[in-house]
């Protein structure tokens, strides 16, 4: 399907993006460069005026309250969740209703699927990579806040949506941003804890749908895509080079070294599919990039559904939950009547001091258990409590206090 983006290619736009298509053999980025630059320029506006516009309208004093960081994180995700909603959708409508893609998917066309090329394909691609780029440049300048596996993300999904205007891989384009029918549920998620709404009927329906999408899109979906591009690109890497298809250009070129001809942009989809074959051949470094990007993101996928499995278990209670479970749980053991005497009178020489209270309880109180007591006058300050956590590690705790009579604290 041709390219239904309202805006042609600009003359000098393609004319200043040329050189440098043609020297990293990206030869369709011209035709689709303005594309990218809308995209970034979208999610830019959503970031820094949509959001904390429509954040400051709906949700008032909250939103203003929040920390700088607390913000930046907060435009990020609602920047995430229009993308989403924005990828899934076009990339839905070219799966189910691009007439000349579905030809792509017939066996043994694996040619097509590498190196074929669709205008709307295109456009999908263009608005990916534009959101990407964003989305790098926010991980890289904020690394403190999204931490260095969101910028390993960024870095990856950058490298495969650049590579992909060779042409590359188009037919996978839509394919794998279909991982992205997680997010908006995921960013619902985060915002339910922002606004108090941790442990809710709507974040626990929200959860459950979650966690189900983000299985099905990012680990069954991602997995199974996985395998079918590296079985074509195998496919591929193994024929050596193929059958050459070269559609001269104005010049009298293979278009495939006139990445600059605006023409392809009009011409029809039968014309467009194989206009930039030119001579196939697939070098290893490619399909290397590809398989790394693939691995990175697919074992952040699974570390992520692990984390965010148990995230969401936090927030509710057992036996589905695991709220007040956990390394941050403790469970306190009885005293026998021997250890009770042992440490009775135990502050009288460290009243005061809860670090000389603390080695006496240790020294009393041994391997035991113990739960919370108060014994004599001068323990009055003083509570020693041994602590047996859900991991099996065990401490004494003491309370007490350090404060002074008057008259001591006149002499000092």
């Amino acid at each position: 399907m041709r390219d239904p983006f309202p805006i042609a290619p600009p003359a000098p736009l393609v004319a200043a993006v040329k050189p440098l298509a043609d020297y990293l053999s990206l030869s369709t980025l011209p035709l689709h460069a303005h594309e990218v630059i809308f995209a970034f320029c979208l999610y830019s506006f959503i970031g820094l005026v949509v959001s904390p516009a429509l954040s400051s309208y709906f949700c008032g004093a909250r939103y203003r309250a929040f920390s700088s960081r607390t913000k930046i994180n907060w435009n990020v995700h609602v920047v995430s969740f229009c993308q989403a909603c924005i990828i899934c959708s076009l990339s839905l409508y070219i799966i189910l209703f691009d007439k000349e893609r579905k030809e792509w998917t017939r066996s043994g066309n694996w040619e097509t699927r590498i190196w074929g090329y669709s205008g709307l394909t295109g456009l999908c691609q263009s608005f990916a990579l534009g959101y990407f780029l964003w989305d790098f440049i926010m991980c890289s300048v904020y690394v403190d806040i999204f931490g260095w596996a969101m910028l390993a993300h960024a870095v990856s999904a950058v490298s495969v949506f650049s590579l992909g205007y060779r042409p590359f891989c188009y037919f996978y384009c839509p394919v794998f941003l279909l991982y992205e029918l997680s997010s908006p549920f995921l960013n619902i998620h985060w915002f339910c804890d922002k606004l108090d709404l941790t442990g809710s009927t709507i974040q626990a329906v929200n959860g459950g749908v979650l966690t189900v999408s983000f299985f099905l899109a990012r680990i069954v979906w991602g997995q199974y895509s996985s395998f079918n591009t590296f079985s074509d690109m195998y496919a591929a890497y193994a024929s050596g080079h193929s059958t050459p298809s070269i559609i001269p250009g104005a010049d009298g070129n293979a278009r495939i070294k006139s990445s600059g001809d605006i023409g392809m942009y009009y011409a029809s989809p039968a014309s467009q599919e194989r206009a930039f074959m030119g001579e196939l051949y697939l070098p290893l470094w490619l399909p290397a990039i590809y398989l790394a990007s693939n691995l990175v993101l697919n074992a952040l996928n699974v570390w992520w559904f692990y984390k965010m499995v148990a995230t969401i278990r936090k927030r509710f209670d057992p036996p589905w939950g695991t709220k007040g479970i956990g390394p941050d749980a403790v469970h306190y053991m009885p005293l026998s009547e021997e250890e009770k005497n042992r440490i009775a009178g135990l502050h009288k020489e460290g009243l005061g001091s809860v670090k000389a209270g603390r080695v006496k309880a240790e020294q009393a109180l041994g391997n035991a258990g113990a739960v919370g007591t108060t014994y004599g006058a001068a323990a009055a300050d003083v509570d020693v409590q041994r602590g047996v956590y859900a991991d099996g590690h065990k401490s004494v705790e003491v309370t007490s206090t350090t404060r002074r009579s008057a008259r001591s604290r006149r002499k000092a």
